[in-house]
């Protein structure tokens, strides 16, 4: 998830309605390099304009994604105006975004939504793909196509600074605790709640800075996301400690989950895999790791402290 502020729907109720029920999708799930390498045995989506990549985007979800008010970046790129609302949209997804519609020679258009209705408007064809922090998941990949990763993240435990949990080594030392775990709503940190022994599930939060701002005020005990969104947050708020678990008692990705993202098209769309060549070209593979943390690393010295 990294999301507060006001956020802007694409779709209307009346489409969230006849929507709901057909997507039954989550957020935030995880995708392998295996998702994406093959096309689906369904007509290609004929789309929009052949030459316009229009991109689904939450614009609230720093460093992955955030809204500024002005096309100006500290250093010296170009944000891009939202195609949908006030402001222009940078971070790490719309500057990849941005490096894939320049190879493709491409124009970009930034489209914003709230993570609640983001499915809705890709499934309505408001915009041809998804980039808002999104792995692919088993469940996921029944309706959608996804691209190769272009980011891979690791998922942490986001704890106050001052509570008996800040010196936790290994996840077994919850056990007995019965700490309160929350997440963001609608994402793939769901399925990490039950590797906390004991862990007693509380509220999850439509937004990443509602999780943080719910450990702050101890209203849970725990927060799982993943380390760049915590280390974001650390950044702009206080009070938070990032868990550093030993590795032989950590989080474990749940099978068909793992937890790169990527970018999600509507099955049988012929640009995913355009795309996928494009980023290939580009160098943008989990082969070249290095270019993921290096981008993201500016990314987070750039972002907002309001997103």
């Amino acid at each position: 998830m990294m999301r507060t502020g006001l956020k802007s729907r694409v779709t209307c109720l009346v489409m969230a309605a006849v929507m709901a029920g057909s997507l039954g999708l989550t957020g935030c799930g995880s995708k392998s390099t295996k998702a994406g390498s093959g096309s689906k045995t369904v007509a290609a989506d004929s789309g929009s304009d052949d030459k316009v990549l229009k991109v689904g985007i939450e614009c609230t979800y720093a460093p992955y994604n955030w809204t500024q008010e002005s096309p100006t970046v500290a250093n010296g790129d170009k944000a891009v105006k939202i195609a949908n609302n006030d402001g222009y949209a940078y971070g790490y997804d719309v500057k990849v975004a941005q490096m894939i519609a320049k190879k493709l020679g491409w124009k970009l258009e930034i489209y914003k939504s709230d993570w609640s209705a983001i499915f809705m408007g890709l499934n309505s064809k408001t915009y041809d793909c998804i980039m808002s922090g999104i792995c692919y998941t088993k469940k996921r990949d029944k309706t959608l196509d996804f691209t190769t990763p272009y980011y891979c993240r690791t998922i942490k435990a986001i704890v106050r600074s001052d509570s008996k949990y800040a010196d936790y080594t290994k996840l077994s030392q919850f056990d007995g605790q019965n700490p309160k775990v929350t997440t963001q709503a609608g994402t793939n940190y769901i399925d990490y709640k039950k590797e906390i022994p004991s862990g007693v599930s509380v509220t999850d939060y439509e937004s990443s800075p509602e999780c943080f701002m719910a450990i702050q005020n101890k209203t849970a005990d725990v927060c799982i996301l993943d380390k760049t969104t915590a280390q974001s947050a650390l950044a702009t708020m206080s009070g938070l400690k990032v868990l550093d678990l030993d590795k032989s008692d950590d989080f474990v990705a749940p099978k068909d989950s793992p937890n790169d993202c990527c970018i999600a098209f509507r099955e049988g769309d012929k640009r995913r895999d355009e795309v996928n060549k494009a980023m290939k070209e580009l160098g943008w593979t989990t082969d070249n790791k290095g270019k993921f943390d290096k981008l993201m690393d500016e990314m987070v010295k750039l972002q907002p402290s309001s997103n």
